[in-house]
């Protein structure tokens, strides 16, 4: 069974969304509670929102499997992406509003860890590692764009309202400072939305793993409230109005990373590209 969904660009550019996905195996979903089932934590229809990126030549990397199911933006040893704070877990046990996954006695051994990792959580990982590889070898440089999104409002993680825009960059060590002060003019520039850098969310375990500027590959993620494109309440549905306000900057923002991406790049370019 394929666990991800995988579709190849045709510049330095590749967008991860890791958790967009919503499947359940049904021998998982057996063993969840009705807040495990309802996924309140998925980042519903950010493929959906960034539908625009093959036309800008960028490839894309999705999960067909829920983050409840594995957390492919978790260190599969287990480290904390904020250590002395509140993390959720590869095969997370709650909510983001700490309500039970599981039924109770029912929740992942480690021996069920270690299946869904091999399963589900390292195919994406290969396939992501081989693409960066494979942009690099034929660009000379690699960029992942890691993409996310999040409710404005979560006590369990941080307090009062988040930014609409949230870049994270592991304070600076995963991209090039020059790439990412023009992604921030970008999110600046606009007077209806807020925008921080390296704020509550500095990039998961995919931007701190993949991104090595050293190595001509950058790496970014970016926080987006769902409020500014979706409602944050069930049914949790796609709002076009919101998304036709919203998503000019986001296409703004992906096509300032592939043009640094061709101004970096020192190999084949796409014959006919602008």
């Amino acid at each position: 069974m394929e666990s991800f969904r995988f579709q190849p660009g045709e510049t330095p550019v590749l967008l991860s969304i890791p958790h967009v996905g919503t499947m359940i195996p049904p021998d998982i979903a057996a063993t969840m509670t009705d807040a495990g089932l309802a996924q309140p934590d998925a980042d519903r229809h950010l493929d959906r929102l960034y539908h625009f990126a093959p036309a800008l030549g960028i490839g894309f990397m999705t999960p067909l499997c829920s983050r409840y199911v594995v957390d492919v933006n978790r260190d599969p040893t287990g480290q904390p992406l904020y250590p002395g704070a509140s993390n959720t877990e590869i095969c997370p046990l709650t909510t983001f509003d700490n309500a039970p996954i599981h039924k109770p006695g029912q929740e992942p051994d480690a021996a069920e860890i270690e299946r869904r990792i091999g399963a589900y959580w390292r195919p994406y990982h290969e396939q992501l590692r081989r693409e960066l590889l494979a942009l690099k070898e034929r660009y000379g440089v690699a960029i992942l764009f890691d993409a996310h999104s999040v409710r404005r409002q979560v006590p369990r993680f941080f307090e009062g309202t988040l930014p609409d825009f949230s870049l994270g960059t592991a304070d600076g060590q995963t991209a090039a400072p020059a790439l990412v002060g023009r992604l921030m003019n970008v999110l600046t520039a606009s007077e209806r939305y807020s925008a921080t850098l390296n704020g509550r969310f500095k990039g998961g375990y995919i931007t701190r793993t993949y991104g090595n500027p050293a190595d001509n590959i950058h790496a970014i993620q970016l926080e987006l409230t769902q409020a500014t494109y979706m409602d944050e309440e069930p049914p949790y549905g796609f709002r076009p109005d919101l998304t036709a306000q919203v998503r000019p900057s986001l296409e703004r923002l992906m096509s300032v990373i592939v043009e640094w991406a061709w101004e970096k790049a020192s190999g084949r370019r796409r014959s006919g590209y602008l």
